[in-house]
This record gives structure tokens, sequence and C-alpha cells, in this order.
């Protein structure tokens, strides 16, 4: 691992750091290792993507606050998924910088060291181990996490099993954890797949379309469980359904993406009443 992590200021356990924009005040558990001294856990400046002369991400400037729940919506092509290939290392700027925190520069770290940073990301087909049982899949995210084979074959102690049995509720599965994970619904294997990052205990957590596919009763759901998450992590949420972001929006910041650039950014009404905004997206 690199030595910025090595250099990182020891923290207190608690960051009450204004936004910079809306003056909220957020006194939140600070992430462990990541110097978040200014209040955002990520930024990025004058971010550039381009490709084969065509830019994907056009000059893009973004931060996201330390607890805050962050949309972004935007027309197809916009650069919504670029821009997460970007924040997770699986795609390099042709230009411009991205941090997390004050001094982990992303755009010099592989995939695996982002992730195992404290950045998590959820894409929009579910991924579990569909022939193990919900409780599984929740132990070996936890799991491997640790790095190390022969932890696969250890016994959970009672703090990780608690631990998993809190997880298991918050993602809406207590009752389902000796189920297959294979024979849980879409929405579920949703909830699941995010319980598996939560085990992980990311920072910053990457969420693309959570909502697509859902019946309604999910997708009521899966905003409840968001909207708790809400200051425990710092929430990337991509989505297309409005009705689903302005659930979990609640007077936070939407940011719209157009043409790989910020076209609008303020509350959910703000964005709505745009012109800029029903012109290229929501539409009148």
């Amino acid at each position: 691992m690199s030595e910025m992590y090595n250099r990182a200021a020891p923290q207190d356990n608690v960051d009450n750091s204004q936004h910079a924009d809306h003056g909220t005040s957020y006194a939140r558990v600070r992430p462990e290792g990541v110097d978040t001294t200014h209040g955002a856990i990520l930024y990025l400046e004058n971010i550039t993507v381009s490709f084969d002369g065509f830019k994907a991400i056009n000059n893009l400037n973004l931060d996201i606050s330390v607890g805050e729940l962050r949309c972004i919506i935007g027309p197809n092509g916009a650069g919504k998924t670029t821009m997460m290939d970007v924040i997770t290392g699986k795609t390099r700027p042709t230009a411009g910088t991205a941090f997390f925190g004050q001094s982990i520069d992303l755009t010099k770290m592989t995939e695996y060291e982002i992730a195992h940073a404290g950045i998590g990301r959820k894409f929009q087909r579910p991924t579990v181990f569909e022939q193990h049982s919900v409780f599984e899949n929740l132990e070996m995210a936890m799991k491997m996490d640790k790095r190390v084979k022969t932890t696969l074959f250890a016994r959970l102690n009672s703090e990780q099993i608690g631990k998993i049995e809190e997880c298991l509720k918050l993602i809406r599965l207590n009752g389902q954890e000796n189920r297959a994970a294979g024979l849980l619904s879409h929405g579920q294997k949703q909830w699941l797949e995010i319980g598996m990052l939560l085990m992980q205990e990311p920072q910053l957590l990457l969420l693309d379309e959570p909502v697509a596919g859902m019946s309604d009763a999910e997708t009521v759901r899966t905003a409840e469980l968001l909207n708790e998450l809400r200051g425990k992590h710092s929430i990337m949420v991509v989505e297309h359904d409005m009705g689903f972001v302005e659930e979990i929006a609640q007077g936070g910041k939407v940011t719209v993406l157009h043409e790989g650039s910020v076209l609008a950014e303020g509350t959910m009404q703000q964005v709505q009443s745009d012109d800029r905004v029903i012109e290229v997206y929501l539409g009148r």
C-alpha cells in the first residue's frame, strides 16, 4: 500500500466540518485514514476523459461532503458511468485530478488499492454468490476484506456474527439469512449486494441505478435503506427514476450531468425548474 496512508495525520473520531454550499453541519464519524479536514471526501477537478477524440468527460468539477448523499442525474451519454470509472480507477482521466479526501490521489492508484482505501461500488446488475446463503454472502464479503485466505475457514466470533445480523436487519433480509441468494427477488439481490459492500465498511459508496428493475414496493424500501445510511457513509447515487431521487434527495444536492460536465446543481426542486435541465433531460 502506498506511503500516503502512513503519512495521513491522526484524525479525531468526529468531523464537525461545514458543508461549503449549504452551511449544513455534519457531525459524523470521520473516515479512518482519510484526511477530510476541509469537510469533503471526494474532489474531482477539471476531469477530462477522451476516447479517440470524443470527450466522455469534459472539464468536470465536483465534490462530495463527508456524510452526504449526492444524487447524480442526466441523460444517457452524459458521462455518469465514466465518472464512476474514474473514481474507482477503472478509467484513467486524460486530464484533471481526483482526490479521496485531501491527500489520496485516485489517479495514481489501482482499482484494488482504491477499493481497499474505502471506496465501494455497486453496479446496476447485482452480483452475488447465488449458490451460497444470504448469511454466507455477507460472511464472505467481510472475510475477503481481510485478504487472508485462511480466514475463510475460521469460525466467526460473536462480534462478527453481531455485525452480520445488524446488516441483515438494515438491508431488510433478516429472516432470509439461510436462503440461497439465487432464490431472492431482484430487489433482494440488490439489497444483499449493498450489504456485502457495507460489510467492507466503505467510506464512500457509489451506487449505479440501484432501483432499476425493482417493483414499486422494493423501490420504496430501497429509498428507506439509503436514507438510513445517510450520514453514516458518504454516498453517490446515479439514477434515472426521478420519483426515487425525490425520496432520497431530501433537500440535499442533486447534480445534473450533460455532455460530460455539470449542467446544473442544487436541490431537486431547483434542478427540476431549471430550463436547461428541462430541455436536455426532464422534458416539459
